[in-house]
């Protein structure tokens, strides 16, 4: 398998044998069986272990993370353990170090978690979910980050314009899309100033159903690979969908159980929006990076195409004016 460019890409070096070498490096005794699961900035992998369970072996995207990015994660997780939080956390070695490395790679080992993702239509599972996320914020604001960096309007933003406009946006639609962009980006930049950057705290940072795992009404929060500094309502505004009265109802849910354990930030729902299209300009550019990646142009065969960017620059429009729009409230 190789990129686009015809290069090999570093994630072809693991083979099943390359995977099966690295995990018994750790003195594991692998049964042969791999199964790969679904992951494209990373590979992750279901090992069987000899007379165990299977355990989950995730190698990190090489040249993304550094090794203190990597263990600022792994300790995040581990102390929201510590206080009886349900994450899923990293296997640690006798010596409590948790990031491996071989061979190039860096990677992790986790323990196998069964679990579905939560339906968030029903209203006691926003309740349920808001409690949690409450829980988890207390124990996040009472530090920050060193290593990991901020959502914040240069990264997620200005920099994912450039990229994008500069290697393949197609020529026809570079100049709508500079302009629109250009307006989004004084929106942002404005809106997301002194203020949003004193109210950030550590946050998981891509908390969307995909990465819970429900069962018994209880729930798991996993992949916290996309952990950074921002403000509380980031890890809360992905849970909101619908209509903006099916909106309101939901967040009322999500506010009552935040609040049974930490202050609800009401004045951060301000930012939902901003966040929003920072995630859209984001998530472009992620493609874009990544499209070197085999693994890309085969899972997103509709990504660079004349109608992608058309249907995407429309997109932002429309989110351009809701950036007008008074932001969600309750009713009071």
């Amino acid at each position: 398998m190789t990129s686009i460019s015809g290069n090999l890409h570093p994630f072809e070096s693991l083979t099943p044998e390359f995977i099966l070498n690295a995990v018994e490096a750790e003195g594991l005794w692998c049964d042969g069986r791999i199964f790969p699961l679904n992951s494209y900035e990373n590979r992750v992998y279901q090992v069987g272990i000899e007379e165990s369970v299977p355990l989950i072996a995730k190698f990190y995207r090489p040249e993304r993370w550094s090794y203190d990015q990597i263990k600022e994660e792994h300790d995040y997780t581990f102390e929201l353990e510590s206080h009886e939080l349900p994450v899923v956390t990293p296997i640690r070695r006798d010596n409590g170090e948790s990031v491996r490395y071989y061979e190039g790679f860096y990677f992790s080992l986790y323990p196998r978690k069964g679990g579905h993702a939560p339906e968030l239509d029903q209203l006691d599972n926003l309740f349920i979910l808001g409690r949690l996320m409450g829980r988890i914020h207390a124990v996040s604001a009472t530090a920050a980050f060193q290593y990991r960096p901020t959502i914040d309007v240069r990264s997620y933003g200005e920099e994912c314009v450039e990229y994008v406009c500069q290697n393949f946006i197609p020529n026809s639609l570079k100049s709508a899309y500079g302009s629109l962009t250009r307006d989004l980006l004084a929106i942002l930049k404005e809106r997301l100033g002194e203020e949003y950057a004193a109210s950030c705290i550590r946050t998981h940072g891509d908390c969307h159903i995909g990465n819970m795992l429900w069962r018994d009404e209880l729930v798991h929060f996993v992949d916290f690979d996309d952990s950074r500094m921002a403000p509380a309502i980031q890890d809360m505004w992905m849970l909101l969908s619908g209509e903006r009265h099916h909106q309101v109802q939901q967040l009322s849910e999500i506010v009552d159980g935040y609040n049974e354990f930490y202050e609800f930030p009401l004045q951060q729902l301000k930012w939902i929006e901003p966040l929003r299209t920072l995630r859209m300009l984001h998530y472009c550019a992620w493609l874009a990076r990544r499209w070197e990646d085999p693994a890309f142009p085969r899972n997103f065969p509709w990504f660079n195409t004349e109608r992608y960017w058309g249907e995407h620059i429309l997109e932002l429009r429309e989110q351009l004016a809701l950036l007008d729009e008074a932001p969600l409230a309750l009713p009071l």
